[in-house]
């Protein structure tokens, strides 16, 4: 770009950008937001860096950043690697004891670290917190996957200590349970369970999916924001189905919990995760409670 007279346009427009920005940031700083990130978005390379970038912007501008991630598919790579064939039931993995001992390898020693050594990069302080020395699992019985748990208490000692420390903790959905064996978390059940514990005030989760969708086949069909006195109906009306539906569920136990906001977030456009919280118009469906309507 030669012309002057562009290059001063495009200036002008990235400080009205930041000027739109700066009420937010202001706003946030010293707030504590829990993002959840699945592994679909984390297996596009262009998906990952931005939204690791976003998180090193809001560790930079003074917000006290948490991040769980999941890792199915590369789990689902290294057990075929193993000679394993991944097994699911009701969309959980069923995990026995050489599936938990690779699942615990690879979100731990690959997945959580490469995400860590990539925010260090960015110079986010991040570091590793393996879930397994937070969460306390209790087996899930019905139907019976092996090593399979929920959350059913958090110790959130490690988390705020890293977080008063202005370290972004990078959290694996990991859990040991009273038998003192390590079970596999649902990451989305893992983040919830987390954000419930710390009252954050945003929980954010980032996935492929553009939000909540009246048409699932219809992009235009977003709601933007979801109170909570409406979902019962949606559910009646088969809007919150399938894999939605753990979703709105764990988002509504975060918020009667104290959280105050969450977001479903598309992880597959640029920077959603800035857009959704730093500007006006947001992306993505916000759910509160019906009281702030």
């Amino acid at each position: 770009m030669s012309n002057p007279m562009e290059i001063i346009d495009l200036a002008m427009q990235k400080a009205a950008v930041l000027t739109e920005a700066l009420p937010y940031i202001q706003d946030f700083s010293g707030s504590t937001v829990l993002v959840k990130v699945g592994g679909s978005v984390m297996e596009n390379e262009a998906n990952l860096a931005s939204l690791l970038a976003d998180i090193a912007f809001m560790d930079a501008v003074g917000m006290r950043v948490v991040l769980v991630h999941g890792g199915g598919k590369a789990i689902s790579r290294a057990l075929k690697e193993s000679g394993i064939e991944p097994k699911f039931v009701e969309g959980l993995r069923v995990t026995d004891e050489p599936t938990m001992e690779i699942v615990r390898r690879t979100l731990n020693n690959v997945v959580n670290a490469d995400i860590v050594r990539r925010l260090q990069s960015l110079k986010a302080n991040a570091r590793p917190l393996h879930g397994n020395w937070m969460f306390t699992a209790e087996k899930i019985t019905t139907p019976d996957r092996g090593y399979v748990g929920d959350p059913v208490a958090v110790d959130t000692r490690a988390v705020l200590e890293m977080l008063d420390a202005g370290i972004v903790p990078v959290i694996t959905p990991l859990g040991t349970g009273r038998d003192g064996h390590l079970y596999n978390i649902n990451a989305d059940s893992a983040a919830a369970a987390l954000a419930k514990a710390l009252k954050v005030r945003k929980f954010a989760v980032v996935s492929d999916v553009p939000g909540l969708l009246r048409d699932p086949a219809d992009p235009k069909t977003l709601i933007p924001t979801l109170h909570l006195a409406d979902v019962a109906g949606l559910k009646r009306d088969g809007v919150i189905s399938g894999g939605m539906l753990p979703k709105i569920e764990g988002c509504e136990d975060a918020i009667r919990a104290g959280v105050r906001k969450v977001h479903l977030v598309d992880g597959r456009m640029p920077h959603s995760l800035l857009l959704e919280i730093f500007t006006r118009e947001g992306v993505g469906t916000e759910i509160t409670d019906e009281q702030e309507r």
